[in-house]
């Protein structure tokens, strides 16, 4: 394992400007989102337009952009998912330059979760304000699932919360296992690869 690690002194750009804009702006707006629930509605509401905005443009991203963007580039099989975390566990994981089984699985349940959570919130936002895109469209027969919504959009906000901090940890694990700062990497963009490459 030192060996590859001493090999790795060539630096190369594997996450481009709009993924690391996307990734920061995310944190940013979910933890803002989460923040301001009960007490600054207007906040959080403009939050939760921010992430569904955010994830139209990933969404799109993830079948046009670079080629670490794509959800091609990240789309493993059950099987290689479960043996990833396992050599994680062992701390005898393969080395990617993009996201790895475990992170690529992360990245689309967290879309998911974001999804679920941005549509019930603006469903809420429509049954309880009468505001946002869908109060056109929605009568009044649709209070009696407000509490149904209330208890969805809260549950996949923490469950939200609950993946962030099993990504941070996969993060920090894989950073301690490869010997590389990968949040730095989702700041400038770069990975270390062999020289020889």
């Amino acid at each position: 394992m030192n060996t590859q690690h001493n090999t790795l002194t060539k630096e190369i750009s594997v996450w481009d400007p709009l993924v690391r804009i996307f990734h920061w702006a995310l944190v940013i707006s979910f933890f803002t989102a989460y923040f301001t629930e009960d007490d600054f509605q207007t906040i959080h509401t403009w939050a939760g337009y921010t992430i569904i905005s955010l994830l139209i443009v990933r969404i799109f991203w993830g079948f046009v952009g670079t080629k670490h963007a794509k959800f091609s580039d990240f789309i493993y099989s059950k099987q290689e998912i479960i043996r990833f975390i396992k050599d994680t566990f062992a701390f005898k994981a393969k080395r990617y330059l993009g996201h790895n089984p475990a992170g690529g699985a992360m990245i689309f349940l967290l879309i998911l979760s974001l999804i679920i959570t941005t549509t019930t919130g603006l469903f809420l936002f429509a049954i309880e304000e009468g505001q946002g895109p869908l109060a056109a469209l929605l009568s009044s027969d649709w209070s009696v699932l407000e509490d149904a919504f209330e208890e969805l959009h809260e549950f996949f906000a923490n469950f939200t919360l609950f993946l962030v901090f099993i990504h941070v940890a996969g993060v920090l694990v894989e950073s301690f296992i490869h010997k590389e700062n990968l949040v730095k990497s989702m700041i400038n963009g770069k990975k270390k690869i062999d020289s020889n490459q």
